[in-house]
């Protein structure tokens, strides 16, 4: 529990109602009589606005500058928030971050199977970060971060709020161009977390893509790495390999959940858990939806659709080209490529049609990701469900929400979690 009263890592004014909660969260319609909330400054309204429908919902307390019912009354919220985050942090004694270009989630999900710990939820900017460390930093489980970046200097701050003991990057690519202007840059940015809060070192690991950027580093993966999983085999069932000595599979499974469960096994094997038993979490590891998740059935559908950039959508497609019978790739647009997007659209379309038979894109450079090209998801879909066949694999993928450039110009991804709906619904 989450006692306001207990001592606290900042002056504060506890109001004599304020209660102990289970969570915090910045998000007043998440608050409960179990969740308190923290009034945080945003980029359009200050959650100050919000206090007094979190009182009204029931909320044990509230982190906040003003002085109402219930609060826990601070000069600067957001700083509260942080110094309480670093506090509960150092009484863990494991905390692994991982960031990289693609595959963030999927490592997060079978590291933390692998160690049996705590890891964060789907969200992974600093406030949520920031609760994460409080709820569960004073855990005896190891603690396992996703850090994702999308502008300069936000990785350093990420460090310094979480202090890994152990950092991850999985991949290097172009993604978050258009704040970071090049793939060196993001290599550049996300390198952070190898080097440590405060220049300390930290034990350090890239997967075996990554090698190029960060030499003389720790890899994992397959082939010629520091820690090699070995024997892949994947098939539509799944992926199986060994480590050493230990036979791991992995139900529904492609190369990129393999890596990450020999990034999983790398790690339990340095913490001193069994490998047997890492190998057993992690063979029922369900990743979140919209990140590679397969339904077998009359034909395949495979869920990739919640978010894509160029490294990610050609790792799904590889994938893709493991799957017998016809394969089928639905990819839309990618957010946030800068002035290069178009043609690194045109080279995933390319590569698309060389691994699947045929090609769907939907919305902006729709002729650039598929040979059947259409303006919006409604177009697309019914074009779709009149082609789909029994047997068929369909691999569904794009990003989805809104990005900004620099100019503050809006560019909108493709919500293809519709279109992966209407096809599970359809069999």
């Amino acid at each position: 529990m989450l006692d306001p009263h207990a001592a606290l890592p900042f002056a504060a004014t506890v109001h004599p109602l304020a209660r102990p909660a289970q969570r915090l969260t910045w998000d007043s319609r998440e608050v409960s009589p179990e969740v308190a909330f923290v009034a945080l400054p945003g980029e359009k309204m200050h959650g100050n606005r919000f206090v007094e429908a979190a009182l009204a919902a029931g909320a044990p307390f509230v982190l906040t500058d003003l002085e109402v019912e219930r609060a826990v009354r601070v000069p600067d919220a957001q700083q509260a928030l942080f110094a309480w985050a670093r506090r509960e942090r150092a009484r863990n004694g494991l905390v692994v971050g991982i960031t990289g270009s693609a595959g963030k989630t999927t490592a997060k999900s079978y590291v933390a199977a692998a160690l049996d710990a705590h890891f964060m939820p789907v969200f992974n900017t600093l406030p949520a970060i920031a609760c994460f460390l409080i709820e569960c930093g004073g855990s005896h489980k190891p603690l396992v971060v996703e850090m994702g970046i999308d502008r300069k200097g936000e990785m350093a701050e990420l460090v310094d709020l979480v202090r890994p003991d152990v950092g991850v990057i999985t991949t290097i690519g172009a993604t978050h161009l258009e704040a970071l202007g090049t793939v060196d840059n993001v290599a550049f940015e996300k390198g952070h977390i190898l080097r440590g809060a405060a220049g300390q070192p930290i034990r350090s690991l890239v997967g075996a893509q990554a090698t190029a950027y960060f030499p003389g580093v720790d890899t994992y993966g397959f082939g010629q790495t520091t820690f090699a999983g070995e024997e892949l085999q994947v098939t539509p069932e799944g992926a199986t390999f060994t480590f050493a000595g230990q036979r791991v599979s992995l139900p529904h499974a492609a190369t990129v959940q393999a890596e990450a469960a020999v990034l999983g096994l790398a790690l339990a094997q340095r913490a001193g858990v069994p490998l047997s038993e890492a190998a057993g979490r992690m063979a029922a590891v369900q990743v979140p939806g919209g990140r590679y998740r397969v339904h077998p059935g009359r034909y395949t559908v495979i869920d990739d659709a919640y978010n894509a950039s160029p490294i990610a959508v050609t790792a799904a497609l590889d994938a893709l080209n493991g799957f017998p019978g016809r394969r089928v790739s639905v990819l839309g647009r990618m957010l946030e490529l800068g002035d290069t997007e178009r043609t690194l659209h045109a080279e995933v379309g390319e590569y698309a049609r060389a691994k699947a038979d045929v090609t769907y894109g939907v919305g902006a450079f729709a002729a650039e990701l598929g040979e059947r090209a259409y303006r919006s998801v409604p177009d697309l879909l019914a074009a779709l469900l009149q082609d789909i066949q029994d047997g068929d694999v369909i691999l569904v993928k794009a990003s989805r929400g809104i990005s900004w450039t620099p100019d503050k110009r809006a560019a909108e991804g493709v919500g293809l979690d519709t279109v992966v709906r209407a096809l599970l619904d359809a069999r």
